[in-house]
């Protein structure tokens, strides 16, 4: 049986880009280039590793963003994940912490993950 590892990632803006808030009092990103999150790179490793012990193992990385977040993902499949999924909806755009996390858990919920890991 296939130990299913999944790794919750997000786009953040490049911290050495400017920033400013749209209307909403969300950050705008328009023009601020993203990237993965530090602490989230470091979550990809730690799961590689454990892959690399197992017998048998698949890493999914799992975002929820705007379209550009597909950008992080790309990188997290880059330095070895296997799958990727995106969860994105219009209607959580400007979506706080507890709101992310529990469509993250749902999705995680759903497709029955072994081992859930986070920076």
């Amino acid at each position: 049986m296939s130990l299913k590892i999944v790794v919750t990632v997000k786009y953040v803006p490049d911290a050495t880009g400017d920033r400013h808030f749209a209307a909403d009092l969300t950050v705008d990103r328009d023009d601020v280039d993203g990237l993965l999150s530090e602490l989230d790179e470091y979550a990809v490793e730690q799961a590689l590793q454990i892959a690399d012990e197992a017998d048998d193992a698949e890493i999914t990385v799992l975002t929820v963003g705007p379209e550009d977040a597909k950008d992080a993902l790309r990188k997290a499949l880059s330095m070895g994940a296997d799958k990727a999924v995106h969860v994105e909806d219009d209607d959580l755009h400007g979506t706080d912490a507890i709101g992310t996390s529990l469509v993250l858990a749902k999705a995680i919920e759903k497709a029955g993950y072994d081992l859930v890991i986070s920076g």
